[in-house]
């Protein structure tokens, strides 16, 4: 019948609305943790209640997205999985703009709901700073004292980390611990990032869930200053995200997926085992 979608467009359809969904939620538990730290001048939250609302968010984005497009909502898992062959290059296309969009919209919604509470922020600040305070609530920046070449080598080392794990979960060979708690273990993962290497950075380790709430927070009223705060940080995140992706994911494709033995060694491996068995029968 003419008008109707064919089944591949739907799935491509399908597949950008849960990466869309998946990753809103993911951005609307992590920055909501961030605000009601920051809006509350830390009385109702500080650094590790941020790391498990970070996790937790994963975990429910997971929960969202997972069933219908493998809930990457990550372009750095999305490219180093195409990259070392375990995911279709093509859905790059509407995999990487879902993401994005995704992560505008949940810190959009996030600012929506504090918009008072920003407002009221605002109005009491003692500094002049309040307006980089509150973008923190939504994109990440270098600590004091930590350069940005520190925060860049601070993105590669913490993504490399997620991919190599993210990785290890969807190896075949932990497949029977990894179908039951595997996106537990992925929100492990993220919290356990968080913890020990949040304080450089503030372990972006996702290049939409900085850009999408930086374009956010540029178009509704924080201005130019978010793309020229802490000597034009804002592209470190994309950019060495991406790197460490590629890094992680390449690193246990060598390490872990490649066959190191060579073709012949590996029949003649398989074929002692089959005839130990046969002896063994005996």
């Amino acid at each position: 019948m003419k008008g109707r979608l064919s089944r591949s467009q739907v799935k491509l359809a399908k597949e950008f609305l849960a990466e869309l969904l998946g990753t809103a939620v993911l951005l609307m538990f992590g920055c909501g943790c961030v605000a009601q730290s920051v809006l509350s001048h830390k009385e109702n939250g500080g650094m590790l209640s941020i790391n498990i609302g970070w996790g937790l968010g994963v975990l429910l984005g997971i929960m969202v997205a997972g069933p219908v497009s493998g809930a990457h909502m990550n372009p750095a898992v999305s490219l180093a999985l195409a990259a070392v062959g375990k995911f279709p290059a093509s859905s790059l296309l509407h995999y990487l703009p879902a993401q994005y969009l995704g992560a505008w919209l949940g810190s959009a919604l996030v600012l929506l709901t504090y918009r008072d509470a920003i407002i009221h922020f605002y109005a009491g600040a003692e500094s002049q700073d309040w307006a980089m305070d509150t973008a923190g609530i939504f994109v990440t920046s270098p600590a004091p004292g930590v350069t940005n070449l520190g925060g860049a080598i601070d993105q590669v080392v913490g993504t490399a980390l997620l991919l190599l794990c993210v990785s290890a979960v969807g190896s075949s060979k932990n497949s029977k611990v990894s179908s039951v708690i595997g996106p537990l273990i992925v929100a492990f993962t993220v919290m356990a990032i968080g913890i020990s290497f949040g304080h450089n950075a503030g372990y972006a380790i996702n290049p939409a869930r900085d850009l999408g709430p930086r374009v956010m927070t540029w178009m509704f009223g924080w201005g130019a200053q978010v793309w020229t705060s802490s000597g034009y940080w804002f592209w470190i995140p994309v950019v060495c995200c991406h790197l460490g992706g590629l890094l992680g994911a390449g690193l246990h494709l060598v390490a872990m997926d490649w066959d190191w033995v060579k073709e012949e060694e590996t029949k003649v491996d398989r074929e002692s085992e089959e005839l130990r068995l046969k002896v063994d029968k005996v």
